[in-house]
């Protein structure tokens, strides 16, 4: 019988991947406090989990909290110094912080690891803009060719004659010049703030009360302290909206976008560049985590070229792959069944207008949520199917493992080893380091299983050596675990091979090996891969 919870004692722990999932899907709904606790006790147990440490820097942001988003996008950098989603965060936390020259430094640091990320492009933009918002671009100023000191004595001559002739412009007062430039700041202020404004001004009217501001809170706290912190940062965040955007550029940006939704309406001017341009929102929106976006974006574009015209030559084939953009959206947000409809439409579309390459893709992505909600032997088969697709090296190394795991999760164990030994095959000519280790983790459980202990050893370390070189620090510990018990698997089979053919040997008869080797395999569970 299980031992009751003593009053006072904490309740059990989940696990550190219940913890993240946990985490993703409340990022997903916008509960960005209760995402943040989950990371956070993700973190408790595996504190240097760099792909946890982004995402709680991500919660930060969204929080407001910059300065700690920029202390776990550091942190993620501490063992793996080009991990782009954490060159990638801390940059969009000195961004928020105002830090546009250190941001922009690590927008271009990410965007030469990565230069196929619309992500880092799209930092770069920004933070280049923002520093010339705020400091002006060097071609505002214009200085006039000068040698020696001849720039010194043009300055002084020019001083004299203005001192000798009197000014024709008629003199400012300067009581009227202060009040109109107040007006045109508050205007500013009020433009940036927007419904904000409001509220300063009230703070501001507070101030005026002598009595009020001289009481305490309960906490001991003066209420003209926390008036006066308040219109600080009020004033903060306007000159930080300034230097982001300013006024005349607000309204620019809305006059195109008004322009951009009525072009939407209708068939734009150029269709290659709307298409284009949309296809790249759509992704950027997805690989940011809004796939509720990024869904809503695809079906408002496929519904705008279904209305066209068939007057394209490749209309079909961005109708295509607009559903298998929905379908990747709502994989994102656990809708399974929709996505399996997306995607078939997908393939549907390719088989009518032969289109090999949109086929790969779309069987491509059927597999993956076929192995997604459990159903292996689906996942097999349009895998399968797609192997003759398969171009390169790399592409057929994923593939080949994706099959070899779904028939080992159906205790097909042959099979599994054969498909793990093509992966690690097509590893090999790609030279990957990662899905060599891959590959050789799947090749060695499928032998495990198999009770070929001794090709399961040479594979584990194989995988060990791999883990050591890529400096991961889980695999190598994983493949450790796994590798012993492959070895005392052996020693029982041995030692069991040998009892019996002394058994044998007096009852007057040999054991055949097929025989000698039924017995129990050791559970393996090695967790090495990830997308």
């Amino acid at each position: 019988m299980m031992a009751e919870v003593e009053d006072g004692e904490q309740p059990p722990r989940s696990t550190f991947v219940t913890y993240m999932a946990e985490g993703e899907q409340l990022y997903q709904k916008g509960e960005y406090h209760k995402s943040k606790e989950s990371f956070s006790n993700a973190l408790d147990l595996q504190p240097n989990e760099k792909h946890c440490l982004v995402a709680r820097s991500k919660c930060f942001l969204k929080l407001g909290d910059p300065a700690s988003a920029l202390r776990d996008a550091d942190s993620s950098l501490q063992e793996e110094k080009d991990f782009f989603r954490g060159l990638y965060q801390k940059a969009e936390a000195l961004y928020a912080m105002g830090d546009f020259e250190f941001a922009l430094v690590f927008y271009h640091r990410g965007h030469k690891l990565r230069p196929e990320l619309q992500v880092f492009r799209l930092g770069i933009q920004k933070a280049q803009e923002a520093i010339e918002n705020s400091v002006g671009t060097p071609t505002s100023v214009k200085l006039e060719h000068r040698e020696g000191m001849e720039f010194l004595s043009k300055q002084e001559e020019s001083k004299k004659a203005k001192q000798k002739s009197p000014a024709k412009l008629p003199k400012k007062d300067p009581k009227q010049q202060k009040k109109v430039d107040a007006l045109k700041s508050q205007k500013t202020a009020r433009q940036l703030l927007g419904e904000i404004y409001n509220d300063m001004e009230y703070l501001e009217s507070l101030l005026k009360d002598e009595g009020l501001v001289k009481r305490n809170t309960r906490s001991g706290l003066k209420l003209q302290d926390l008036i006066l912190n308040a219109i600080t940062y009020l004033d903060t965040r306007t000159e930080f909206w300034r230097q982001q955007k300013p006024i005349y550029a607000r309204e620019r940006d809305r006059k195109i976008m008004q322009q951009k939704y009525n072009r939407e309406r209708s068939k734009p001017s150029d269709p290659n560049q709307y298409i284009l341009k949309s296809m790249e929102e759509i992704d950027l929106l997805l690989s940011k985590g809004n796939a509720e976006g990024s869904y809503k974006k695809a079906n408002q574009v496929l519904k705008n070229i279904q209305s066209w015209k068939d007057d394209m030559p490749n209309k079909q084939e961005i109708i295509g792959n607009l559903h298998s953009c929905i379908g990747n959206a709502q994989m994102d947000m656990g809708q399974m069944e929709e996505a399996l409809q997306s995607h078939r439409m997908d393939l549907k579309i390719a088989s009518e207008y032969d289109l090999p390459d949109a086929k790969s893709r779309a069987l491509d992505n059927l597999g993956r949520v076929y192995a997604r909600i459990g159903k292996f032997k689906e996942a097999v088969e349009v895998w399968e199917e797609k192997i003759s697709l398969a171009t390169s090296n790399l592409e057929k190394t994923w593939l080949f493992h994706e099959i070899g795991r779904c028939y080992l999760e159906l205790e097909l164990f042959q099979e599994a080893r054969d498909y793990g030994v093509k992966s690690q095959q097509e590893a090999e000519e790609a030279g990957d380091g990662e899905w060599q280790l891959n590959a050789s983790v799947l090749l060695a459980q499928a032998q495990v299983k198999l009770k070929d202990y001794e090709s399961s050893i040479i594979n584990f370390e194989k995988a060990l050596e791999k883990a050591k070189m890529l400096n991961n620090n889980e695999a190598e510990q994983a493949i450790l675990s796994a590798l012993e018990d492959a070895k005392r698997g052996a020693v029982e089979q041995v030692t069991s091979e040998h009892g019996e053919r002394e058994d044998d040997l007096v009852e007057g008869h040999v054991v055949s090996g097929d025989e000698s080797r039924e017995g129990h395999s050791p559970d393996i569970s090695v967790i090495i891969y990830s997308n």
